[in-house]
This record gives C-alpha cells, structure tokens and sequence, in this order.
C-alpha cells in the first residue's frame, strides 16, 4: 500500500493523484484534513493520519478517518476507540515505534509494544493492523538496520498470537530499503508531489 502524504497539498492536487490511480492519502494535521476531506467528499479516498494524535483532535480523527498510524498510548487509544461512531467500521490503528528513544519524536519503545498491543486488542472500536516507525534522520546503523528490527517486533507479537498484517515504514528516501525489510506500506509524499513550498 502506498499512502501519499499530502499534507500541505492543495485538494486539486489530491484528486489529481486521485484520478491518476492514487487511492490512499496521509494527513498530519486534523483540521487541515478534514477541509480536505469536505472538498473531496465525491471521491472514494482512504484517509490516513499520520501525525502526532492531540487529546483534543481525538474525536475528529476517529470521526473522519478510516486508518490511525501514530497510535503511542493507551490514553489515546481509548479516546479514539471511544469516539469512533458506532456506524463506521472498526478504526485501522498502527502503534508508533520509537525505535531509538528519540525525545522529539512519537511512539513507544520496542519493549513496550506488546502491552499497547494487548489495551488496544480489548478495545472494541479500533481493529490493530501493525506497527509504524520513522527511523532516526542519521544513523551510522542506516535505516535498514531499524527496518529489520521492527520487523522482527511484528514477527514477535504474530508469534504471541497478534492478528496484524501492516508494517508502515520507509518514505520517498528510503521506501525501497524499508520494502526490502519487509514494509507493506509505505509513506511518500515529495516522490509523488515534488518538493512542498
């Protein structure tokens, strides 16, 4: 799967993709998507968060969006489980890995993977599809090294009997190494629009 992260995109741009085949878009910003998703609202687009989720945008993301990626708590967890409407499907949910303890950055670390996995799987509302992760910008290791290790995470919860099947890793520099570790879906955003600004 290939998920255009079109923040910061016009929605003219958006269909454009749309029309050209594109049928997955990633947004950071809950407001700006959800005018985005008004203007569109005649095209049969999956939607995508992919920022950091705020307490307060909670509602607005399980209300709007068919797939979380930044899932690193429990709290939030809770919220959008309890702020998914009761019509809609399941919310798709991946939990954001913050592989190298990065403070300005999202997510949990590895060894706390498999109890957010346990809270979201009694959450009724939200169906856990896999992990996410950004690896660190510069890295002697190289992103492949943390691509392999979050896979080989996936691998343990699959062995612990976690029903998952998503792995969201690699952008538009690094995609092709996150494939080769095994990411079924990827982020790219200036490989499809160009540069922003």
């Amino acid at each position: 799967m290939i998920v255009a992260v079109s923040k910061q995109q016009s929605s003219v741009r958006i269909a454009e993709a749309f029309r050209a085949g594109q049928l997955h878009f990633g947004e950071s910003y809950a407001q700006e998507a959800i005018e985005k998703m008004d203007a569109l609202r005649s095209l049969d687009i999956t939607w995508h968060f992919i920022g950091s989720v705020q307490t307060n945008k909670t509602r607005l993301i399980a209300e709007r969006f068919q797939w979380v990626h930044t899932v690193d708590r429990a709290r939030i967890a809770a919220r959008l489980n309890d702020q998914r409407p009761h019509f809609a499907p399941p919310l798709n949910v991946l939990i954001q890995v913050n592989q190298a303890g990065e403070e300005r950055k999202g997510g949990v670390a590895e060894s706390e993977v498999a109890a957010l996995a346990r809270e979201i799987a009694g959450l009724p509302r939200l169906k856990l599809r896999g992990l996410m992760t950004i690896p660190p910008r510069s890295d002697s290791a190289g992103a492949q090294h943390w691509f392999r290790q979050l896979a080989e995470v996936r691998d343990r919860l699959v062995r612990d009997a976690f029903d998952i099947d998503t792995l969201s890793m690699g952008m538009s520099a690094d995609f092709e190494e996150a494939i080769a570790a095994g990411a079924n879906c990827v982020r790219i955003g200036t490989a499809i629009f160009g540069e922003r600004g």
